[in-house]
């Protein structure tokens, strides 16, 4: 019978990512067949019977989605403030998927959601640089030269923001605005609006259009998909090819 690593079994289970399982194996929080487990090599088989903080874990299989995030959303399993949430939009879904990365508030979208918590952080670490292209409009209408710290790196609360390339879209001399498309690798918490913001051009609207080779074709606000076993297959592929 096949066995796996402890932190491997929790972390397909959707309960948490497979760092944060082994946090909680060291903290003693980790039960198999009974016993408390603190050793990290520990292996389990499928018929083991986990539990974490004395709750046995179930077993769910593996869900990949593709939302289209509305504005006022909170990317989040959960708010304390009561706002609506991204699971909201898929009471039908049983498994306990949550989203991988976010996007602000009041920013629409494409944004992934699971409960394989390996495929989550491979999604998530830094060196997994897929472009994560988004549309913005601003306030204002930027000539190409306003726009080069863009690339360059805008510092903003000790940390250096910077997109892989950018271009205007179009502008509306009558509403003083522009609509620009701006190309991220990382995703600091509400980077573009910061980088806007400190070039003296607000954003007044903002959607994620395209996550690498994903996008939102015939999609409105609210939709959603699964990803096909070939669409998760090349971005585990893509990922761990550039995180190793």
């Amino acid at each position: 019978m096949e066995q796996e690593r402890l932190q491997k079994a929790i972390a397909k289970s959707g309960y948490t990512s497979r760092r944060k399982a082994e946090n909680l194996i060291v903290e003693g929080k980790v039960k198999v067949n009974g016993k408390t487990v603190t050793e990290l090599g520990t292996k389990v088989k499928p018929d083991d019977k986990i539990e974490v903080n004395n709750i046995p874990l179930e077993k769910e299989e593996p869900v990949y989605l593709l939302l289209y995030k509305p504005r006022g959303v909170i990317s989040s399993v959960k708010d304390d403030r009561n706002r609506k949430v991204v699971t909201d939009l898929l009471p039908e879904i049983e498994e306990r998927i949550f989203p991988i990365g976010r996007l602000d508030y009041d920013t629409s979208g494409l944004l992934l959601l699971t409960n394989d918590g390996d495929f989550a952080q491979l999604l998530m670490h830094p060196k997994y640089q897929l472009d994560k292209v988004y549309i913005a409009k601003v306030e204002g209408i930027p000539a190409p030269e306003d726009l080069k710290p863009l690339k360059t790196g805008i510092m903003d609360n000790g940390e250096n923001l910077k997109a892989i390339k950018h271009r205007i879209l179009s502008v509306d001399h009558k509403k003083n605005r522009a609509i620009l498309e701006i190309t991220l690798h990382e995703g600091k918490n509400r980077q573009i609006r910061r980088m806007m913001e400190a070039l003296g051009y607000p954003v007044l609207k903002l959607k994620r259009e395209r996550y690498g080779f994903l996008n939102l074709h015939s999609m409105n606000p609210g939709d959603y998909r699964e990803l096909t076993p070939h669409e998760v297959k090349q971005l585990k592929t893509y990922a761990e090819k550039n995180v190793k």
